[in-house]
């Protein structure tokens, strides 16, 4: 199964999806059978490695997103990705407007994985420290439910 994680600059929200869903694919044993991936609706950052707060937050629960670099979703994704999965609505909408009629990806936003927590992870670029660690709160309830869907 091919999984792509998307938000709108591809250094905080998706890259941490990213380095969660990967980290627990691994406790699960189930590396092999996944490719993870992330990218941005928006190309602003290509190329950077992630935030350094959102680094510091994901080191700091043993997440380690160093080797990221941010990238733009390319008309590809759409066909080599099985799951695309947006974190807001607007990127959602975003990913929805330039998706091709041929479409093999589903689209949908992350936390529909998780009823229970909010339906869009907030964007802590402008924020202070606490905003990563309620992101990172969301991605990992997010990445769990997921998987156990996946397993079912």
């Amino acid at each position: 199964m091919r999984v792509l994680f998307v938000c709108l600059g591809n250094i905080c929200r998706s890259p941490t999806a990213q380095g969660v869903f990967e980290s627990m694919l691994v406790e699960r044993g189930l590396q092999a059978q996944f490719e993870v991936d992330s990218a941005g609706t928006g190309g602003y950052h290509a190329g950077e490695a992630p935030d350094r707060r959102a680094q510091a937050a994901a080191r700091r629960r043993g997440y380690d997103l160093s080797a990221q670099r941010a990238r733009a979703v390319r008309s590809a994704d759409f066909q080599e990705f099985d799951l695309i999965l947006a974190m807001d609505r607007s990127n959602l909408e975003n990913l929805l407007r330039v998706a091709p009629s041929n479409c093999a990806a589903q689209i949908r936003l992350f936390m529909s994985y998780a009823p229970s927590w909010p339906a869009e992870v907030p964007d802590p670029y402008f924020g202070g420290d606490q905003g990563f660690e309620q992101v990172l709160d969301m991605l990992e309830a997010a990445s769990a439910a997921l998987l156990d869907e996946v397993a079912r």
